[in-house]
């Protein structure tokens, strides 16, 4: 079926990136704003925009029945979530089944499928895709149980989330019991799941995500891998494929097992399958499926010169998979900076407020996906992510290079940005090197001090 008309179920610069595939595709755009957004850029990039509610998210871009009637509504065939908020809620996947309405996305099963950590860990066993060492924990005495035969170090985490929530660190086994008592905790207030698992802590590890495409009968291709080891506090900040210093044979069994993983759940669309590198062991494992699109997924179409919001769209047309795994051809080296709206010198304290001048960079090679310009607004109650600046050159010395000087021609002022501090990490010695564990920004926070960023 042909789409005609889609329903954006989000804000900020996904919001105006997928409203870019739909004017390419001839599609009507219809955005979700909340009140805090019925003046953004995105809302006036739209061919229309309908208010689903206050500016709390709860109260808008959370309400599943609000965003499916506001398609009905509308008269359109189907809903983009874009990343965030109800992306990878099986309760709108669901709704939009019943009510007729295309979820451009995976099915509700699938989503419930990976949305569990434990059964994504299952599944993955299941295809024979590594994990790390760990696994359920029902109560203590299964922790301590299972704790000692991992050993410390180990990690805590989520069954029902991520993102660093409900994720704690034991480095010592006396200190499991109440670890796991302030991770439950944690978690049942971020997810309304208490449950946690045990895994083995990686001391040194890589962040590589694999981006696949599924058709939703089994067939999957991959577009590659991402590095997106440069994290604070479990967030990424700086994201580029492909990931450096990977051996052929290393980065071939990355992909191969992302699809499998994929193609066992018979997976409908855009998805990531994410693997952490344990660099002292040279393997890795196993660490969730992202069934939606990524922050990040621009480096992916710069290196393979494909609209992945648009081969969403095709996928949930029924038009399955447009693109043959020899098709897939990578170019060359990209990298992607996180723009945030917050104060380095201030613990990356949030900086809310008005852009009363905003320049981002252009030129050969430079993409800037943003919804700020001069005169925006930037509310206190979503996530800071300002915009996203994506550079493409031949190799990664080329890429860096290209980057530093976008950076340096990008200029905000109203807000604090953490511009200046990614001028900073780019021009580090080890970083450049290319290859940093996921402890990289700590220990760089830990021996440049912020003052002056």
């Amino acid at each position: 079926m042909a789409i005609r008309r889609i329903l954006i179920a989000n804000r900020g610069e996904i919001a105006a990136r997928v409203i870019r595939s739909c004017k390419a595709l001839e599609i009507d755009s219809v955005l979700a704003v909340s009140q805090a957004d019925r003046e953004s850029l995105p809302a006036r990039l739209a061919d229309r925009a309908v208010c689903i509610g206050p500016a709390h998210p709860s109260d808008s871009y959370l309400k599943v029945n609000t965003i499916v009637q506001a398609a009905l509504s509308t008269g359109c065939d189907a809903i983009h979530p874009g990343y965030g908020f109800l992306s990878e809620r099986a309760a709108l996947a669901s709704l939009c089944e019943q009510e007729g309405v295309i979820f451009i996305g995976p099915t509700a099963a699938q989503i419930e499928a990976v949305g569990d950590k434990l059964r994504a860990r299952s599944e993955a066993e299941a295809a024979k895709v590594p994990t790390v060492p760990g696994g359920a924990v029902e109560s203590l005495p299964d922790a301590v149980a299972l704790a000692a035969s991992i050993g410390a170090p180990l990690l805590i985490k989520a069954v029902g989330g991520g993102g660093g929530r409900g994720m704690k660190l034991v480095e010592k086994l006396a200190d499991l019991p109440a670890a796991m008592e302030m991770a439950s905790a944690e978690a049942g207030a971020a997810f309304g799941d208490a449950r946690v698992y045990l895994e083995r802590y990686v001391a040194h590890g890589r962040h590589v995500e694999v981006q696949v495409l599924g058709d939703g009968n089994g067939n999957v291709i991959h577009l590659g891998e991402r590095d997106c080891s440069v994290q604070r506090r479990y967030q990424k900040l700086i994201e580029e494929t492909p990931a450096p210093g990977l051996r052929p044979e290393f980065r071939a069994r990355i992909h191969e097992a992302a699809v499998r993983f994929a193609a066992r759940l018979d997976y409908r669309g855009a998805g990531t399958v994410e693997f952490l590198v344990d660099m002292d062991r040279d393997e890795f494992y196993f660490l969730e499926m992202n069934a939606r699109i990524q922050v990040e997924h621009p480096v992916t179409e710069a290196v393979t010169g494909i609209d992945l919001v648009a081969e969403q769209i095709a996928i949930a047309e029924g038009r399955g998979l447009r693109i043959a795994q020899a098709d897939v051809q990578l170019a060359g080296c990209a990298i992607e900076c996180r723009i945030n709206a917050e104060d380095p010198a201030r613990d990356f304290h949030p900086s809310p407020g008005l852009v009363k001048h905003a320049v981002w960079p252009t030129g050969e090679g430079v993409r800037v996906d943003t919804h700020i310009e001069s005169g925006s607004k930037i509310p206190p109650f979503y996530d800071s992510l300002m915009a996203k600046i994506i550079v493409h050159d031949t190799d990664r010395v080329a890429a860096l290079a290209r980057l530093k000087k976008a950076i340096a021609a990008a200029s905000i002022e109203g807000v604090a940005t953490n511009l200046d501090f990614h001028s900073r990490v780019l021009a580090d010695a080890e970083f450049a090197h290319g290859g940093v564990d996921t402890g990289y920004l700590g220990r760089y926070l830990a021996a440049h001090p912020l003052s002056g960023v």
